[in-house]
């Protein structure tokens, strides 16, 4: 096969469809080769789903900013120090604390949870979840094939004033480096952690019970993580959540979908900096 037709083959839906059929058989393998029972099966999944539901919840609910306020308001109540309340008001990067225990919260909710109820109350290795390099170098043109449309549109996008407006989400990134870098660091940290829970998490750890059903079961909590955004946004997560699925569970790993997120989160960012104010010129 030439790197032409290597390169097509992804664009095929009888490619997808004769992976889909792949997982499934795979996972029928699995399943006659475990020395676990069909119950301890239905257990394992539910605990997979409950945990999943709680560390949702908890994302959800917990990662506003306006909780860190108020934790701030409660412990300068409960100190006597009436001070600590208006030096956080005023503190110069109060905004980039925000995005902070944001990243906090999404790393708890969806990496740390997750990973502590894999080892320690499943009792299985992080591996088996995609917490691995895998085989993602021998799908990377399928990775390039969602990432690269997403940068090209998001470069062009960004010569429009709604677009340079609406990002970085942190609007100080332009002040220092240190502004720059820190909110990036935050803002990847947390897409390994939903590249984790989603790919990771509920992809692979549900793949031996249902197989490329596991994709579908993630497609419904990661299209309503997008429901607060645009419709179209939310639209094309459904198909974007799907071929993540299908490569996370090619490459047995998370990998790539971290790589293809990062990539178009910092063409986003650093094209609408250089349409606006551009890039810091000091640290």
């Amino acid at each position: 096969m030439n790197s032409q037709q290597g390169s097509m083959r992804w664009l095929s839906p009888k490619f997808v469809a004769a992976q889909i059929m792949a997982f499934d058989e795979a996972a029928e393998e699995e399943r006659r080769a475990s020395q676990a029972s069909d119950a301890e099966g239905r257990i394992r999944v539910w605990k997979l789903l409950t945990v999943a539901c709680l560390c949702l919840l908890l994302v959800h609910y917990g990662k506003y900013s306006a909780n860190l306020t108020a934790l701030v308001q409660w412990a300068g109540d409960l100190t006597g120090n009436n001070q600590l309340y208006h030096a956080y008001r005023q503190y110069e990067f109060r905004e980039l604390l925000g995005y902070l225990w944001w990243g906090g919260i999404n790393l708890l909710g969806f990496l740390i949870i997750p990973m502590l109820t894999v080892r320690l109350w499943l009792k299985e290795p992080l591996s088996y979840y995609g917490w691995q390099w895998g085989t993602v170098h021998e799908h990377w043109r399928g990775y390039v094939f969602l990432a690269l449309p997403i940068m090209v549109f998001a470069v062009i996008a960004s010569f429009g004033e709604d677009f340079s407006r609406h990002y970085p989400f942190y609007s100080k990134a332009e002040r220092s480096w240190f502004d720059f870098l820190s909110f990036e660091v935050i803002y990847i940290l947390q897409f390994v952690a939903v590249e984790f829970f989603f790919r990771g998490y509920l992809v692979n750890g549900l793949r031996r019970q249902f197989g490329s059903l596991s994709i579908a079961i993630m497609c419904l909590p990661y299209l309503m993580l997008h429901f607060p955004k645009l419709w179209p946004e939310s639209f094309g997560a459904i198909l974007f959540g799907f071929f993540l699925g299908v490569l996370a569970l090619m490459s047995r790993s998370i990998w790539g979908g971290v790589a293809v997120h990062v990539s178009i989160a910092l063409t986003m960012d650093i094209a609408a900096m250089l349409q606006t104010d551009g890039l810091p010129d000091h640290w």
